[in-house]
């Protein structure tokens, strides 16, 4: 069997169209799947293709893309890899199906925290945890005799030094892309502050003390960042690492594996990790799960094989060749290095990230609207009613008022 890799907009795609020896079974049904571009989802991937017939297109803009891509009859994706928050429009839509007859038939082995349940029914299979962890050069905080920061007044006062010594071109990474990757910096670090974003009834609860504090810090860390920060997205953030010019960034644990990638960067072994910075609270970081879904849209035939085909991707063997490049729930995991911050982030506190419809359309109201405060066009409180305003309007029209 041929497998092919392209690129092309951004997405990887893995063609397979015959059996290799390693899958358990050879499979006759063409089958297709849309997921995040990381190392895991890559080594997943590449494992599902050994079963033939499969094609995997793997895409930082994937979230976007999937809820029409499923809700379209028949749906254009058999599989889809999933997180906590990209999950939920799936499950609302309806474009998903249950899985416990095909768990009951193919899925013994798997753990019960892999089945990701809902009123009593199993709709996801989970394959890692992932959470941003802290992520450090070794070797510029040793040579400048600075601590591992734990908290983010101490990663200040690290960029403070960095900066003043000129070693890298920028002190920190900040995945603080307009849209989903700075809302997620914003929850990251107004949960880190014990922040709730809601009172009684869905009602927002952002524009307060806590969530002014959460947008002074973000202010404060873009000091020491790249000037383009607002389109500096995980990918950004990895090549700026393994490029040698950040020291410092709170990026996913899922990053730490293309650290040491000798093929693409340049700083192989100088890369740390530890737990995310503590807020008032809790660790500023958010636990995510990241695993698979199957369409509903397509025929039971096709869900039966994608179902087969997708714990193929989540064996033990996968883990094994791949164990650094996540922090798995799959039998053969055994914690390494590039754990070892997810590991610290979990044991301080840090908890799951408080996914739902009202917190989809927090979300995005953050997204969009936070950027305003950064770029100094609004003052914090201001950028917080306008974030609570596009939140109700948007809970309105969806009944949540």
């Amino acid at each position: 069997m041929k497998v092919k890799n392209f690129v092309a907009a951004g997405a990887v795609t893995i063609i397979a169209s015959g059996a290799w020896a390693e899958c358990a079974f050879e499979n006759s049904i063409p089958l297709n799947s849309l997921t995040a571009d990381f190392d895991a989802f890559k080594a997943v991937a590449a494992s599902m293709a050994e079963c033939g017939n499969f094609e995997a297109e793997l895409d930082r803009d994937y979230r976007f893309k999937q809820p029409a891509a499923f809700a379209a009859n028949p749906s254009l994706y058999h599989i889809g890899g999933v997180s906590n928050s990209p999950f939920v429009p799936l499950y609302d839509q309806g474009t998903i199906r249950p899985l416990d007859d095909l768990v009951a038939i193919y899925g013994q082995h798997l753990s019960p925290n892999q089945l990701i349940k809902l009123d009593g029914e199993i709709w996801a299979i989970a394959m890692m945890v992932n959470v941003q962890h802290l992520m450090y050069r070794k070797d510029i905080l040793d040579d400048l005799g600075i601590a591992v920061p734990t908290t983010y007044d101490e990663v200040l006062d690290a960029a403070a030094k960095i900066q003043a010594a000129g070693v890298v071109d920028y002190p920190l990474g900040g995945t603080y892309m307009s849209g989903w990757n700075l809302a997620q910096e914003f929850v990251n670090i107004f949960v880190g502050e014990g922040g709730e974003f809601f009172g009684e009834g869905h009602e927002p609860s952002v524009n307060n003390e806590t969530g002014i504090a959460t947008l002074v810090m973000m202010k404060r860390l873009t000091k020491f960042m790249d000037p383009e920060f607002l389109v500096s997205d995980s990918t950004y953030v990895q090549k700026q690492f393994q490029q040698g010019k950040i020291a410092i960034a709170n990026l996913w644990q899922s990053r730490a594996a293309a650290m040491n990638n000798a093929e693409d960067s340049q700083v192989v072994g100088m890369v740390g990790m530890a737990s995310a910075p503590m807020g008032a609270v809790r660790p500023a970081s958010t636990i995510w799960w990241d695993g698979i879904v199957i369409a509903k849209n397509i025929s039971d035939e096709e869900a039966d094989a994608a179902f087969r085909v997708a714990l193929e991707g989540l064996d033990t063997e996968t883990v094994v060749a791949h164990n650094d490049a996540a922090v798995w729930l799959i039998d053969g995991f055994v914690a390494g290095e590039a754990a070892a911050g997810a590991a610290a982030t979990a044991a301080n506190g840090a908890v799951p990230y408080p996914a739902g419809k009202a917190m989809g359309l927090m979300h995005t109201a953050l997204g969009n609207i936070v950027s305003d405060y950064l770029t100094g066009a609004t003052s914090a409180a201001d950028t917080l009613a306008n974030v609570e305003a596009a939140y109700i309007a948007a809970a309105d029209e969806h009944g949540l008022l």
